[in-house]
């Protein structure tokens, strides 16, 4: 176990913050080297460490997170009674840090224990999938899955199981929208997400999102390990369960008969995530992640940050490490659509944090974004995607989802994200199947809480028993266990089936 040093009670981030955050609850009154606490302070929150006038802004990580609302003494507590959201107005740089990936020699890279798939892509896992092409499909598609948990797979034990990948639309959906474009990039990614050795389709017949046209559309490939069928066309709800039942029996030697064999760090495509964030998420945690992304890209992986609304107020630090200026005016474009889509539905991209990222700590969306984008490392930005594109290009980039955390990751792996790392200060507990989920604790008591939940702690980093770059290699090498076929605690208890959501965007007609 590491030697616990002696922390500090508050952590000053940057030379020019006017905030520092308390590493454990603040007691009033309470001496802090050059100010006193004027007020309890719980772990996480901010506190004043110098008068800040009414109007004036206030700064953390060496960057604005918002205005005092009113006059601020030191030793004061820093949220929401006292500090207010401002507009963005940061500059934009374009390629300032950018360039080429400094990636590390060929032969210095290291390698995992993959399932080479013959599209060439590689898998972390090896599941069979159920594609739902409208909610009316759902019933069955969950009825299938139901039968194998509870029979189980016999002597075929290198399967690791049956997701049934239901949602709430396919019909009733304009065919010339945006939202029905994201649901059917989204079903086609998941059809060809490597962690899925076979897939079958099943529609109702009769609606919008029709299987024969999204299979012509995307290129799809029917044969032994990608089948087709709709309920109407079978003759109902049995017959259809039955004939699904029995296409997987006949498919499942030839799915366990897929060996892992060694492949090279390149055929990861990490899913960067974090939810029910705290005050310590960008300070422990997400920094710990994006070191272990920089190492993944080093070593030819690929690293996929998202949440759009989740980066506003910190792109700047994003478009600065664009490859290309293209690239940072791609990220812009994205910013720019999601200002008009929050307005012409009555919302602003502050509406953020939530009620757990508040109770943490977390005081404005600028706060928390420049948290969250640490997880991103500091490997130049090598693309922008859409929702559910198919994710191309090796190195960092990123994707547009919204911040909601089932609805990003679902953009990712249908991207082909084939492994998930998830940081969270609250605890979230998610599983997101066919991808591995490993969790990552932002403080101690949590992780001492949920240990149950959490694969990782870095909540050393506060008290002085880890530091990044040691919690940033033990994230790294947990990839590379987890990716080889070491369990994560989510996958131990079977969670993960519930987490597929495509997000739903347009008029329902």
């Amino acid at each position: 176990m590491p030697v616990r040093r002696s922390a500090p009670a508050i952590i000053r981030l940057h030379d020019a913050d006017n905030v520092a955050v308390a590493t454990r609850r603040i007691e009033i009154a309470e001496h802090l080297g050059k100010v006193i606490a004027q007020a309890e302070i719980p772990s996480g929150h901010k506190i004043a460490l110098r008068a800040i006038g009414e109007g004036e802004p206030v700064s953390k990580y060496g960057q604005i997170i918002g205005r005092a609302s009113t006059n601020i003494l030191p030793g004061s507590h820093v949220h929401l009674h006292n500090l207010a959201m401002l507009d963005s107005a940061v500059s934009h740089e374009f390629a300032v840090d950018g360039g080429p990936t400094p990636l590390l020699p060929e032969n210095e890279r290291r390698t995992f224990q993959g399932y080479r798939r013959a599209s060439g892509l590689v898998g972390t896992r090896n599941y069979i999938g159920i594609i739902t092409s409208v909610n009316c499909s759902a019933t069955v598609a969950r009825a299938v899955a139901d039968h194998f948990k509870t029979t189980g797979f016999g002597e075929f034990n290198n399967v690791d199981g049956v997701v049934a990948l239901t949602h709430g639309t396919g019909c009733a959906i304009p065919t010339n929208t945006e939202g029905y474009q994201y649901l059917r990039r989204t079903l086609s990614g998941y059809a060809r997400n490597p962690n899925f050795a076979a897939i079958l389709m099943i529609g109702l017949g009769c609606e919008t999102n029709q299987i024969s046209h999204l299979v012509k559309a995307f290129d799809l490939e029917e044969g032994p390990m990608l089948r087709t069928m709709t309920i109407q066309q079978l003759g109902g709800t049995r017959k259809t369960i039955e004939e699904a039942i029995g296409i997987i029996r006949e498919i499942l030697p030839a799915i366990n008969a897929e060996q892992r064999t060694t492949v090279s760090l390149s055929g990861i495509k990490l899913a960067l995530q974090c939810g029910g964030s705290d005050g310590y998420s960008g300070i422990t945690a997400n920094p710990a992640l994006g070191y272990a992304a920089d190492l993944l890209v080093k070593h030819g992986g690929t690293a996929v940050l998202s949440e759009t609304p989740e980066i506003y107020g910190a792109e700047h630090l994003l478009t600065r490490r664009a490859a290309t200026p293209e690239i940072a005016r791609k990220l812009m474009a994205r910013i720019e659509w999601w200002r008009d889509y929050t307005a012409k539905n009555g919302a602003e991209l502050n509406n953020n944090p939530s009620h757990g990222n508040k109770e943490g700590g977390l005081t404005t969306i600028l706060e928390k974004s420049l948290g969250a984008v640490a997880k991103g490392g500091s490997m130049p930005l090598r693309e922008v995607y859409e929702y559910a594109e198919p994710i191309r290009e090796p190195g960092f980039v990123f994707m547009d989802t919204p911040g909601y955390d089932p609805v990003a990751v679902t953009g990712q792996v249908a991207g082909g994200c084939n492994l998930i790392v998830f940081t969270t200060g609250r605890g979230s507990v998610s599983g997101f199947k066919p991808a591995p989920c490993i969790k990552v604790a932002t403080n101690n008591a949590m992780f001492e809480h949920m240990s149950e939940d959490m694969d990782i702690n870095c909540g050393g980093i506060i008290d002085g028993s880890d530091s990044i770059a040691e919690a940033g290699e033990r994230i790294f090498e947990k990839i590379v266990a987890i990716a080889s076929g070491e369990r994560t605690l989510s996958e131990g208890y079977n969670y993960g089936d519930s987490e597929f959501v495509p997000w739903q965007i347009g008029a329902v007609t």
